[in-house]
């Protein structure tokens, strides 16, 4: 082979790499994103059942059962609420009518003859003072208010 074919496979093979290397890249990123969904949302269907995702909207007052590490409470937005599954400590902030989002995924959890979809948290975070709310659970609850 010449030097001028030599160089050539050189190139093709280097723009392969490249190209190959970016797709990698993006798919990666892509199967590691973190969707925000309401509870609204979820109990319209909008949210996938076997991916991980974010729900945000606010603790519902008396929804809130702990039993050692695990915990159990509603979150809601105002119009439709959820019910969380966390088994772990959570944020210092976290009561009742506070701001939360968790994430996590959909089970279909069954107890005694009814079974329904809970949200099982693997993170739970809390606002951090009364000024603050995620900008995602913001535009949910003024939409929503809008709306009614």
């Amino acid at each position: 082979m010449t030097k001028r074919q030599n160089r050539m496979i050189l190139v093709a093979l280097l723009v392969s790499g490249v190209f190959l290397a970016g797709y990698l890249g993006i798919k990666a990123f892509s199967e590691n994103l973190l969707y925000f969904y309401t509870p609204s949302d979820i109990v319209n269907g909008k949210a996938p059942k076997n991916k991980s995702f974010r729900v945000g909207g606010l603790v519902e007052n008396d929804s809130v059962i702990r039993d050692g590490m695990v915990v159990s409470f509603s979150v809601t937005d105002n119009s439709e609420s959820i019910d969380v599954f966390y088994e772990g400590i959570l944020p210092d902030l976290f009561r009742e009518g506070q701001g939360i989002v968790a994430s996590g995924s959909i089970v279909n959890k069954c107890v005694r003859w009814t079974c329904k979809n809970t949200f099982n948290a693997s993170e739970v975070l809390a606002k951090h003072d009364e000024n603050y709310m995620p900008p995602e659970v913001a535009a949910a609850l003024e939409s929503i208010e809008i709306k009614e």
